[in-house]
């Protein structure tokens, strides 16, 4: 077999084909630094943990027989000799008409498993069946869009394809419309450009057969609910026009893989999971930074520790990649290694940083310059996890744990991505989910745990996507013949669609309904005003003072702790300091400074309760207020910027604070709640000093199982707020608040609901790992903020909820059944 196809995919070299006897020089190369790291007396003493991932060979399966010859002969001309094992079984069940969901690391060959029955519908129809592809970016489907392309041009066919984004020109656009075999899209351009205007789009959706959706993992949260949404009105309208695509998903391995693409699909799937790609040898470590008070339990910075690691991996002869979790993260480590390029026997140009909300400019300039090794390091956010191909990197650096096993293994498996060997490596932060993964690094390496959070049918998404479908189609209903109660069968499973139909008719006005048919009344564009993401659709432009230039972009939730006035904004190392915020126009003006600092924002959080659906409680039902309950339930969330402070680049030291003056951001949203009766904590915290610090131990307990809940829910812990009550005025006793940061919740609560004991289990073992006397910010935080004794009362706290007796379910919240202060427990009636 020769040593690589046109595409780079799907073949590898002959020495790790045969079992890998033998090494590549850039094999020998990641060797040589691995064993550099760990001969160096000040890093090797902190990898906790190294593994090896053997090299793996090649599992053949031949062309399936229904597989048009004309696309084998071209297979074969590109030195294929088989599909890999998954390949084959994926492509036979897309050519029996089954909807697919293939679940493989990345660099296995996913995109020829959904481009060979798309190629051969079209072959079947002569070119009149029509295809849509959805990737999760405009960066991934315009790199998607140069490889079908050339699979077209070997292929000889006269077929069109092409990306259609904000950026497609108007005569390009007319001739994807008019007969564009392939349209490469993104869910945002779904959602707003095509389905809208279905009536200009009318022969893709009476010809359309497939329906790919790439990187299905990405689609989580409020962002994974409302694309569900969206995949509904597709179907709806594909229907209206005679047809029934089939999808063809995609992803990294994920938990409840098959359940994820039902809901996405709206119908079951056939997954296929069974990885039969090679790949050469990995070589992982995790690297804990070194404490430097083992008494307070704190560690060097990771950000500090990557730039030392980095004089040791980086080099001329390889390219590397970091990954921060954190905007200001990638900013500040670009600037550190462009100053030690030299050491590093680079130059600073060859050091690049990369994140969302660089203009598309120069994310394509660095793109490119990645693939055609100019660049040698490049700092970056998620922004180049995805399957974006820049190229054959090296080496991986994960500043932090990225906050699931689905995105740890995606930032590995940009590096080897040509089945030579790679080198991976963790740097661990003072963070509970880091620390408790340098404590069980099997947790990276085992099947995935993390629930994810779909819930296209959540009061709040549902009618925001209602309200879109209605403009572009009219509803219908019909009596359901055992029930005699009216429904829709065309918008998914929830029994509300008639409900919010009648109430967009009756209380809002721009539905007309004539006897059992909905009608759109407005010339307004609903979808125009709905932002999948949850947020409102128009981000904050930052702009230079002096030219006028945008030079970035910041979502509107984030921008109150992003650019508020005195905030320092970077791009690639370079430091702007925001002198004016227009929050109600979405404009933030910035001047380029030489700052020594960067800036951190602080929130102030009020939560108060509007409802609750879910309760357990210990004890009798005649005890109520004996010792601990959990509640899942509805609350209203006020969310209020203070202050930011001034934070020395390198020494991190804080050189000063000053108020933010913004308005407070505020949701209703789902909520997790755990109270606890005072006499039972007063018992559980008695003696010495723990009760007189129990305040600062309920915040100190919230905090950790805010940070390791991502371990088991499919979120960030940025996606969780949380709200510590000692004396709460509700329940009156202490409550602690865990509520979902997304309007109307998406679920993410709902899991924590069902998980909270494994989520309690994984934060006492962080704490029982944890190296610190007293508390630090790898468990429960500083002494100064969790009380002397508050890493232990806080495991007594724990080991009490986990060890005691179950909780007992109740069924039911009526009025028999006493409420803290039933008063304020109103419901939506009364809020």
């Amino acid at each position: 077999m020769p040593n690589k196809n046109r595409t780079g995919e799907g073949l590898l070299e002959p020495s790790l084909e045969s079992g890998g006897a033998r090494r590549s020089r850039s094999g020998r190369e990641i060797e040589d630094v691995v064993e550099a790291l760990q001969a160096d007396p000040e890093l090797r003493d902190s990898f906790s943990h190294w593994r090896r991932l053997p090299a793996r060979p090649v599992q053949l399966e031949p062309f399936p027989s229904d597989l048009d010859s004309r696309l084998v002969d071209v297979l074969k001309r590109q030195g294929y000799e088989g599909l890999y094992g998954h390949q084959a079984r994926a492509i036979r069940a897309a050519l029996d008409g089954q909807d697919v969901l293939i679940t493989t690391p990345t660099a296995s060959g996913k995109t020829l498993a959904y481009t060979l029955p798309v190629m051969q519908r079209l072959l079947e129809t002569n070119g009149r069946a029509r295809s849509l592809w959805l990737f999760p970016t405009k960066a991934l489907s315009q790199d998607q869009s140069k490889v079908f392309n050339a699979r077209i041009e070997e292929l000889g066919e006269d077929w069109h394809s092409y990306t259609y984004d904000g950026d497609t020109p108007p005569s390009v656009r007319r001739t994807l419309r008019e007969r564009g075999q392939v349209i490469l899209t993104n869910p945002w351009m779904l959602h707003q450009g095509i389905l809208p205007n279905h009536s200009k789009w009318a022969d893709l959706f009476a010809n359309l057969s497939h329906v790919v959706i790439d990187e299905v993992h990405t689609l989580s949260g409020v962002f994974g609910s409302n694309v569900a949404g969206v995949l509904r009105r597709l179907r709806r309208i594909a229907n209206h026009y005679g047809a029934d695509p089939k999808f063809l998903l995609s992803s990294a391995t994920l938990r409840d893989a098959q359940m994820h693409g039902a809901l996405l699909a709206g119908r079951e799937v056939t997954l296929i999971d069974e990885d039969a790609s090679p790949s050469g040898e990995r070589i992982l470590g995790v690297y804990n930074p070194p404490m430097v008070n083992p008494v307070a339990g704190l560690r060097k910075n990771a950000l500090e520790e990557a730039r030392r690691i980095a004089l040791t991996l980086v080099g001329p002869d390889h390219q590397s990649i970091f990954f921060c979790n954190r905007r200001t993260g990638v900013e500040v480590l670009t600037r550190y290694l462009k100053e030690c390029a030299g050491r590093m026997g680079l130059d600073a140009s060859e050091v690049r940083g990369y994140r969302g909300g660089y203009l598309p400019g120069l994310r394509r300039e660095i793109e490119n310059d990645l693939r055609e090794g100019r660049v040698k390091v490049v700092v970056t956010t998620n922004a180049l996890e995805l399957g974006i191909d820049i190229g054959s990197l090296d080496v991986a650096v994960l500043v932090g744990y990225p906050g699931s096993q689905a995105s740890f293994w995606q930032r590995i498996g940009r590096v080897g991505r040509r089945g030579k060997s790679s080198l991976g490596v963790m740097i661990a932060r003072s963070d509970p989910i880091d620390q408790y993964l340098c404590a069980h690094p099997e947790y990276l390496f085992d099947a995935p745990r993390e629930r994810l959070g779909v819930d296209p049918d959540n009061p709040v998404i549902l009618s925001e996507q209602i309200k879109c479908a209605a403009f572009e189609l009219p509803f219908r209903s019909e009596v359901d013949p055992q029930s005699g109660v009216e429904v829709v069968r065309d918008f998914g499973p929830s029994p509300h669609v008639v409900d919010i139909l009648d109430y967009f008719t009756e209380e809002s006005g721009f539905l007309l309904k004539s006897k059992n048919t909905w009608y759109f009344t407005q010339d307004a564009y609903p979808a125009g005003d709905v932002s999948l993401s949850g947020n409102e659709p128009d981000n904050v432009v930052i702009f230079d003072v002096e030219s006028g230039n945008a030079i970035g972009e910041v979502d509107r939730e984030g921008s109150i702790t992003a650019v508020h006035q005195g905030a320092i904004y970077q791009v690639e190392g370079e430091t702007w300091k925001v002198e004016k915020f227009d929050y109600e126009n979405r404009r933030a003006y910035a001047r380029k400074v030489d700052s020594d600092y960067f800036t951190d924002a602080h929130t102030e959080v009020e939560v108060r309760v509007l409802r609750f659906e879910e309760h357990q409680r210990r004890g009798l039902v005649d005890a109520p207020e004996e010792d601990f309950s959990i509640w899942h339930g509805e609350v209203h969330v006020t969310t209020l910027a203070t202050l930011y402070k001034k934070i020395r680049f390198y020494t991190r030291e804080n050189v000063g604070a000053e108020d933010i003056h913004l308005p407070p951001e505020e949701l209703d949203t789902d909520s997790f709640v755990l109270t606890v009766s005072n006499e039972s904590l007063a018992r559980l915290l008695e003696g010495e000093d723990l009760l007189a610090d129990r305040g600062a131990t309920w915040h100190a307990l919230g905090g950790l199982l805010k940070r390791v809940a991502p371990l088991f829910l499919r979120c960030k812990s940025a996606d969780l707020g949380v709200s510590a009550q000692l004396a709460s005025g509700h329940f009156h006793r202490p409550a602690l608040f865990l509520f979902d940061r997304h309007h109307g919740g998406i679920g993410l609560v709902r899991l924590f609901f069902d998980a909270w004991d494994e989520v309690f289990r994984a934060a006492i073992d962080v704490l029982r790992h944890c190296e610190c006397s007293y508390g630090c910010p790898a468990c429960v935080g500083p002494p100064e903020e969790s009380g002397p004794e508050g890493k232990r009362a806080v495991e007594i706290l724990l080991e009490h909820f986990l060890t005691g007796e179950r909780p007992l379910p109740v069924a039911d919240l009526g009025p028999e059944d006493p409420t803290p202060n039933e008063e304020q427990d109103l419901g939506s009636d009364g809020r």
